[in-house]
């Protein structure tokens, strides 16, 4: 006997199809973007070689033909399996960078020359080359641990560059050693460059938001407590307690709340 409610297929009866699900809408390939050595960018900047990759894109050394200058070129690039709004939220947070970048005028801070976008559709910021390594190599990879006068130096000159950010109205949330770089300045003094204000937050004025709801904006190590619970909360002394952890770190060689 049948139940209630069930029928019987019949043998030999063909099955029916379930209907497919709709599938994610993922962003339309596009071809990588040639950054290999030799290949031009923006029909005036020559790769010569790559110097970073992460999962925001890859950074390239080039040199300007017409000024015969070396500068540093990063490429934002589509993260596997994106959908069409993340990676237009991608997008506007790379020209979020550019723009707060190349409003502070902080000798701390790494130099915005260009912005554009290539042929392919990826944008590309282009910065000031820096020879050097970061606190964090500098930190794991010195025979011995940073000196505490060498690392007041370094703290001073950082709080020099979040002092401009935070005039502008600009918090970085993302303070870490390897966004801390260490070069040369005029007669090789240590020069100290805070880098990369990809998810710097705006306290003023009529930004886009563009931070996902529930995502973690920072690194977990140097976060503030206040920046874990809310990160379009926090002001500046985010930035001062990312500094503090950066600092203990680069003297002690360890976390001050142990593994994170």
């Amino acid at each position: 006997m049948q139940g209630p409610g069930k029928t019987e297929r019949m043998a030999g009866a063909p099955r029916r199809e379930e209907e497919p699900k709709a599938p994610k809408a993922l962003v339309a390939v596009r071809p990588p973007p040639n950054v290999k050595p030799g290949a031009m960018i923006g029909d005036k900047y020559r790769v010569e070689r790559e110097i970073g990759r992460g999962g925001f894109g890859v950074v390239v050394r080039a040199i300007h033909l017409t000024l015969d200058q070396r500068v540093a070129i990063k490429v934002l690039t589509e993260s596997e399996g994106s959908t069409e709004a993340e990676w237009a939220e991608d997008a506007a947070r790379f020209r979020r960078e550019a723009k707060a970048t190349a409003a502070l005028r902080s000798e701390h801070v790494v130099r915005v020359l260009d912005v554009d976008v290539l042929d392919s559709g990826y944008p590309y910021i282009v910065m000031e080359y820096l020879d050097g390594r970061t606190l964090h190599d500098l930190t794991y990879t010195s025979p011995q641990p940073l000196s505490f006068t060498d690392g007041v130096d370094y703290a001073i000159q950082v709080l020099a560059a979040l002092a401009d950010a935070h005039s502008a109205g600009i918090v970085h949330r993302d303070l870490k050693p390897a966004n801390v770089f260490l070069t040369k300045g005029i007669g090789g003094a240590p020069l100290v460059k805070v880098l990369d204000f990809g998810v710097s937050k705006m306290v003023a004025g009529t930004s886009q938001r563009l931070t996902r709801t529930g995502a973690v904006v920072g690194t977990v190590a140097y976060m503030a407590p206040e920046q874990l619970l809310d990160a379009k909360g926090v002001d500046g002394r985010a930035d001062l307690w990312s500094l503090a952890m950066v600092l203990y770190e680069a003297l002690a060689r360890s976390h001050p709340f142990g593994a994170v």
